[in-house]
């Protein structure tokens, strides 16, 4: 096709719209379209080259001019609200955003729900750090317990309160022997006295003159039910100081002395706050058994005896 107006053609599809692009419609006066002129970049085009909006131009039908759009947001003059017309609806009230995701003013996270989780995670917490501290606190309980109570393999060691002869202990406990001062055989200068205050005997009477080498003390004991190990439990006192004693069973020498610490932690020199016990291992045999406390050669002996008693090996 040539460009330029062929003339014979009515409508814009024999029409150029780049004929302003070539030298011969430059040459019959073919412009862009924004120069003037009519449509297509033409001159004298027909009224229906004109440059219209698309899809504004229908062929064969009446032109209407384009109605102007209505500015956003502005009234229409012709728009009547339905509230107005008969039978039409009661005015709505907007929505807001807020209102649409549910009752009222609307509700953000169920922070009551939350709340009350939080709670019960920290009342666990809590109940669970109680638990253990009760654990660990009675499991030390029965440690300080075990820790307190004499060993087994020690020869001589401070009795608790339960094995005094004035306290009820075992049935067999009970059926074994015991004594005071002064039902025992002395020896070597020793005496019962009555000086020292805090005794537990009859009339407050000790054995005093112990802190002699050969000085002795014997219990004949009656009523042995069986040959074995049992504990010499003695009640005692020292001067704030620590003593020990030999002792013999029927001649024999045992293994151990008898250890007299100061378990009242009595000051030096004090023998009325002196007062305790302790006990050793003994090997007894049934009947009849002359249990000796004697001081020897390398013994510390300042020390006053109260009352003597027997337990089975456990005590």
């Amino acid at each position: 096709m040539a460009p330029g107006n062929n003339g014979g053609s009515t409508t814009p599809e024999d029409e150029d719209p780049f004929g302003y692009l070539y030298a011969d419609g430059q040459a019959a006066g073919a412009t862009p379209p924004n120069g003037g002129g009519g449509g297509y970049g033409y001159p004298n085009s027909r009224s229906f080259n004109q440059v219209r909006t698309v899809g504004e131009r229908q062929y064969g039908q009446q032109q209407v001019p384009p109605q102007q759009t209505q500015a956003y947001h502005q009234p229409n003059a012709h728009y009547q609200a339905p509230e107005t017309v008969p039978g039409g609806g009661a005015p709505t009230q907007p929505v807001s955003p807020r209102s649409s995701r549910g009752g009222g003013g609307g509700r953000g996270p169920n922070t009551k729900a939350l709340l009350i989780g939080a709670v019960a995670v920290v009342a666990a917490v809590v109940i669970g750090i109680s638990v253990a501290m009760l654990s660990n606190g009675s499991g030390d309980d029965k440690n300080a317990d075990a820790g307190a109570s004499p060993s087994g393999n020690s020869q001589s060691q401070q009795p608790s309160e339960s094995a005094s002869p004035s306290a009820s202990a075992s049935e067999a406990a009970a059926d074994l022997p015991k004594t005071d001062a002064k039902s025992v055989t002395l020896g070597g200068g020793t005496a019962v006295a009555t000086d020292v205050q805090g005794a537990k005997a009859d009339g407050g009477e000790y054995v005093a003159g112990f802190n002699k080498v050969g000085a002795s003390i014997t219990w004949t004991v009656n009523n042995i039910p069986d040959d074995g190990e049992y504990r010499l439990y003695v009640n005692y006192g020292v001067p704030g100081k620590a003593q020990d004693a030999t002792i013999d069973v029927n001649g024999k020498k045992q293994s151990r002395p008898l250890n007299m610490n100061n378990f009242a932690h009595a000051k030096e020199g004090d023998w009325e706050h002196g007062w305790t016990n302790t006990w050793a291992s003994v090997q007894l045999t049934k009947g009849t058994n002359a249990i000796t406390v004697s001081c020897q050669d390398g013994n510390k002996c300042d020390a006053n005896f109260d009352q003597f008693w027997l337990t089975g090996k456990n005590g």
